[in-house]
């Protein structure tokens, strides 16, 4: 057997096991998230607005989650897109509420240049509802910029968070 059917088995034998842990979850499993964000540059001064569109995967109930999502910033006439992958270790409060930290990396495609960038946040999450389908949340969060300039920003996204099953 080559190494790509070894892979492809394994990956479905691993598949084949978390479909069978999930198979008695309450916790939609996948989530959708639209939102507004915002940014504020910490050196040069500025800031910038626009919406968020996110998709959120559950990994491993309770430890965590995946999430990947587009952020167009618009700002003094130019537009800015983020595109950020970033890891998430949730916190149940209680029954309607939800802490989460992450960490992870964003792709920043602006005008002049594109640049990596690693961010830091933290996610807090309301679920006015006892099965957890919808969801409010506020995440402030750190950005720091690797490419030239090395810009550092603090930004806050709020919305809403959708489970899909």
């Amino acid at each position: 057997m080559n190494t790509r059917k070894r892979w492809t088995v394994l990956f479905a034998v691993l598949l084949f096991f978390v479909q069978q842990a999930r198979a008695n979850e309450k916790e939609p499993v996948l989530a959708f998230e639209m939102a507004g964000a915002g940014g504020w540059g910490l050196q040069h001064g500025g800031s910038s607005f626009g919406p968020e569109v996110a998709v959120e995967y559950t990994v491993i109930e309770h430890w965590l989650e995946i999430e990947g999502g587009i952020t167009p910033q618009f700002s003094e006439g130019q537009v800015e897109f983020d595109t950020s992958f970033v890891f998430k270790k949730p916190f149940e409060l209680s029954k309607f509420f939800e802490f989460l930290i992450g960490a992870g990396a964003e792709w920043v495609h602006k005008a002049s240049a594109d640049a990596i960038a690693g961010e830091a946040l933290v996610e807090f999450k309301y679920f006015p509802w006892p099965e957890q389908h919808v969801a409010f949340f506020i995440e402030p969060g750190y950005s720091y910029d690797f490419g030239k300039g090395h810009e550092q920003s603090i930004g806050m996204t709020a919305g809403v968070h959708i489970g899909i099953e």
